[in-house]
């Protein structure tokens, strides 16, 4: 029994990279409930980096942690430490070497936080810029291929790649939405700020009072500077975070001419075969139209020689049998053409 518990907890485990603010990262493997002590979050926040639930994008700012859920990057921010889940996949690697180069001189906290940050932003707007181009060649060769000669695969192909081009636009308009979020309310952007959070309001109140009643320079050049110290953080962050919100957004604007291009493409390529059926349509016309005038003259002609009964024309009829076919093929050429005449003057053909 005691084995089949302790399997249970090994298995719930998640590996996570920890680096601190010098720089140095350490792979562990720890369970849900260690790292909601650790970064002191709720259940339902850490449900947020769980892969396998399929959360949107969110950047959420908590009492002591920063959460970042942006498709393959999902890390944990806190005043000291940052947890990133899942070192080992190979869009994780690149965050964590460029995250340990920015933070291999001493930082302070705010530095962490917004380095941390600036580093998942960047390898996000990064990744999702180069699936845009990529996705870009592929499709334009695609389309390329469709207009110089429409076939059930090409048709398949560029299907397959409008419904990607949605899912990448779906997922970019996610993180912009996020961006834009944050940009226009200043408390969700004032919660990212978590140096701001290491000083209590009673603190901060207590720094501004004693700024006001000091009678030393000093401590009112201390006190101010603290506080003006956090409002820099707050602009730095909005800095940050409009760089990045033009970077993604110019990402959405390219897929979004490119779903374009891609619609007109199927608006051309729907008229060229709708063309092509109009005339095959023409053609079963008159083909229709031939058959039964050539049906009616084998009818006439099968039904006057084919008689046996014993008329005086039926002797020696040869003579007959010219006008007849004559006949029958007047009336029938004149049936064709008063056929093909009405569909020309009802514009079928």
């Amino acid at each position: 029994m005691m084995k089949e518990k302790s399997h249970s907890q090994s298995s719930s485990s998640t590996s996570w990279i920890v680096l601190n603010s010098k720089g140095h990262c350490s792979i562990v493997d720890m369970d849900k409930h260690r790292i909601m002590n650790l970064a002191q979050i709720h259940y339902r926040d850490f449900r947020i980096l769980d892969p396998l639930l399929s959360y949107p994008s969110a950047i959420l700012g908590r009492e002591k942690a920063i959460l970042l859920n942006l498709e393959h990057i999902k890390a944990i921010i806190t005043s000291e430490e940052v947890f990133l889940r899942d070192p080992r996949d190979e869009n994780v690697v690149p965050v964590v070497e460029e995250l340990k180069r920015r933070l291999a001189r001493h930082v302070d906290y705010s530095t962490l936080q917004f380095q941390a940050l600036e580093v998942a932003l960047e390898a996000i707007c990064s990744y999702l810029a180069a699936r845009t181009t990529e996705l870009e060649m592929v499709t334009y060769l695609s389309l390329e291929k469709l207009t110089n000669k429409i076939s059930s695969l090409n048709l398949d192909c560029v299907r397959k790649l409008k419904c990607t081009t949605s899912t990448l636009t779906a997922k970019v308009h996610k993180v912009r939405d996020e961006l834009e979020r944050l940009l226009d309310d200043d408390q969700d952007m004032a919660d990212l700020c978590l140096s701001r959070k290491l000083l209590s309001p009673v603190s901060i109140s207590g720094a501004a009072n004693k700024a006001s009643i000091s009678p030393t320079s000093g401590s009112k050049i201390s006190s101010l500077s603290t506080i003006h110290g956090e409002e820099n953080d707050v602009k730095e962050l909005e800095m940050l975070l409009e760089a990045y919100f033009v970077q993604i957004d110019r990402t959405l604007e390219k897929l979004i001419n490119m779903k374009e291009y891609i619609d007109g493409t199927e608006d051309y390529i729907n008229i060229q075969i709708d063309s092509r059926r109009n005339k095959l349509i023409k053609w079963e016309l008159v083909l229709s139209s031939g058959n039964l005038c050539l049906a009616i003259f084998a009818l006439m002609t099968n039904d006057i020689f084919g008689l046996s009964f014993p008329y005086n024309w039926n002797k020696n009829h040869g003579f007959m049998f010219k006008w007849v076919i004559i006949v029958t093929a007047m009336c029938t050429a004149s049936l064709f053409f008063t056929i093909i005449a009405y569909a020309r003057k009802k514009g079928l053909l």
